[in-house]
């Protein structure tokens, strides 16, 4: 986790720098009448949200142990095995998804009875994605 913390915080890094050079630019080239504020939030915005990712892999990496990937001594043999449980198959993100498009067209025509039913069917089809596998047949046995 630590080489993705790395990218991250640095590709954030680079924006932040570059929006700077940015907003200085088109204000020089505009001749002081101000900057172009579209692409200078775009930038600003963009390294928040790679600050906000780095940082969440920089504080999960201080917490588990390292990785085969972030040593520099590791084998690739030692990245082999099971990397975690992956459902073989859900009808649930198709949900997620018809819930996701129930939205966008109450907001996009001003419906807000539609885009809040919307949702309330995103919150049930993802809390039915998350708990697929806790209820009904497929839960573990106890």
């Amino acid at each position: 986790m630590k080489l993705e913390a790395r990218i991250f915080l640095w590709i954030a890094l680079f924006c932040f720098v570059i929006a700077a050079v940015y907003a200085w630019l088109t204000n020089h080239a505009s001749h002081g009448a101000g900057i172009e504020v579209a692409g200078t939030a775009a930038l600003v915005m963009s390294g928040g949200l790679l600050g906000i990712g780095g940082s969440f892999f920089w504080f999960v990496s201080r917490r588990i142990d390292a990785r085969p990937e972030d040593r520099n001594d590791a084998e690739i043999a030692e990245g082999a095995g099971e990397l975690g449980f992956f459902s073989p198959g859900s009808y649930w993100p198709f949900g997620i998804a018809l819930a996701a498009a129930v939205t966008g067209i109450g907001m996009a025509f001003f419906l807000i009875w539609l885009a809040a039913l919307g949702v309330v069917l995103i919150l049930i089809t993802t809390g039915g994605l998350l708990f697929e596998y806790y209820v009904g047949h497929r839960a573990p046995l106890r």
